[in-house]
This record gives C-alpha cells, structure tokens and sequence, in this order.
C-alpha cells in the first residue's frame, strides 16, 4: 500500500511540474487565414496579446493596435490578435469575414488568428494560462473584448490591461518601452 502511494505521489509530481513548465510558447493555433503556427515562432518578440471582436463599442482600439504595431515592430514587438465571440456575440463573423473586415476598416496587419473561446467552459488554454498567470495588475476571466497581455521577450505575462485602456494610451506605451 506504501509504495502505491509513493508511485501515486511521484505520478502527481509530475503532472503538477509539467503543468508549471506550461508557457505561452506551448500552444499552436491557426491564423485567420487557416495556416497553423506555433506562438514559439513569436519567442523573442514582446507581444500585445489582445482578445478582440468587430462589432464592439471598443471596436475603434483596432487602429489604436496597429498604430503600435508599426510604430514598434522594428524593436521586435509584435501585435497578436484573437477574435471571440464570448460578450454579447460581437464577433459573429467567419474568419474571412474578420480578416476582411480588420483589413478594409482598420489596415490590420498585425497577426490575427482564427476566432477562438477566451472565457467559459469552452475557453482556448492559452487564455487559461494568461487569465491565471501573476502579475501586477490583476488575474481573473477576461470581462470584455480588448483585454490587452504584454508579454516580454521570455514568454512572462509583465501587464495586463482592462478593455477601456487605449492601446495608445501611455500607460500601455511605456509598459511596452520598458519591456522592450
């Protein structure tokens, strides 16, 4: 019965520290555009990850991100772009609706990736990392479209922005400045 339960306690180890090596470079997704991609091409690069939707009053922060985008891709800065449909159903599009959508409105050209779950029973678990990731802001379920994650270039969550900042906002310039 001992050593069931020292087999078990070592088993349990393991699940726990495979899941603590969980990182943000662990996930695969498919861009709009159905091509699959590994956010580990990303390593290296600071990114705004950012959970958005076409048909929200906050809908306008599209041109706000890729203002950034261009003004800090040369540094090594990357905007990453997640349509979702979880408030309100604001982003009911297909992906070629979205993608077309970003790009006549707003000259997206930041990375956007198929629509995915960012909250709920059905959530994407790169979105279950960041939401529970620690850092100084705050943790939790995302509450609307445009929650913004400043990741550094080692893959670690270093803010984390409600909907109603401004991408162009200086708080969030000088978090990405300081991060660069």
């Amino acid at each position: 019965m001992k050593t069931i339960l020292v087999i078990l306690t070592l088993m349990l180890s393991m699940v726990v520290q495979s899941d603590s090596n969980e990182d943000i470079y662990t996930y695969s997704l498919n861009l709009i555009n159905g091509e699959n991609i590994s956010l580990e091409e990303f390593k290296g690069d600071v990114l705004l990850i950012v959970n958005t939707a076409s048909e929200c009053g906050f809908t306008r922060q599209y041109e706000g991100l890729q203002n950034i985008y261009e003004e800090y891709s040369e540094k090594g800065f990357k905007v990453l772009g997640f349509p979702a449909n979880n408030f309100g159903g604001q982003e009911p599009g297909t992906d070629e609706e979205i993608a077309q959508f970003c790009e006549m409105n707003f000259g997206v050209t930041f990375p956007l990736f198929s629509r995915i779950s960012v909250r709920g029973d059905d959530q994407h678990p790169l979105f279950d990392l960041l939401t529970n990731l620690e850092n100084p802001d705050f943790t939790g379920d995302i509450s609307w479209n445009f929650e913004k994650f400043l990741i550094d270039r080692n893959g670690n969550l270093k803010r984390r922005f409600k909907t109603n900042v401004s991408p162009e906002s200086e708080e969030v310039r000088e978090a990405i400045l300081s991060t660069l």
